[in-house]
């Protein structure tokens, strides 16, 4: 599969919604209430508007993975960590998500690798989602024993040094 990276545009903001819907969905069917996701397509013009300014304002790097007819199949999300933590590394994960039609081709490699190279970095993982907490650990991160609840459930912290 030919797919192309590339850095996500104002112009994307639409299509990047409407993936990220799909992809909590994919995701975290099984770890989270149906209402989550119905709540969340309800409010897709303001998640439209919110992913138009994250964009515009250059607040985080944001790539996206085009197939070659321009399906728009993962995206990843990168900034200056948010954690006040004095000895994690400046560089966050926020989201990395690929469509789950793409699960198992190494689209998820590909935007990580893209997205962090071999950095030092840290993210937050659902926990309980064991696949992607199994695809970092491949990638070398490592709990840290940092949590934190979320509405959507706990939260653990990840860090590759």
């Amino acid at each position: 599969m030919t797919v192309r990276i590339a850095p996500a545009r104002v112009g994307d903001a639409e299509a990047l919604t409407d993936l990220h819907l799909d992809v909590w969905e994919e995701a975290y069917a099984d770890l989270m209430p149906a209402s989550v996701f119905t709540e969340r397509r309800a409010r897709r013009a303001e998640r439209v508007a919110s992913w138009r300014g994250i964009i515009a304002s250059g607040s985080s790097d944001n790539l996206l993975a085009w197939s070659a007819d321009s399906r728009l199949l993962g995206f990843s999300s990168t900034g200056t960590g948010r954690d006040p933590d004095a000895d994690l590394p400046p560089l966050e994960l926020m989201a990395l998500y690929v469509r789950a039609s793409s699960y198992g081709i190494g689209l998820g490699h590909v935007l990580l690798d893209a997205a962090l190279g071999s950095s030092p970095a840290y993210l937050w993982v659902l926990d309980r989602n064991h696949r992607a907490i199994g695809f970092y650990e491949r990638h070398g991160f490592a709990f840290d024993g940092a949590t934190k609840p979320e509405d959507v459930g706990l939260e653990r912290r990840m860090v590759r040094r």
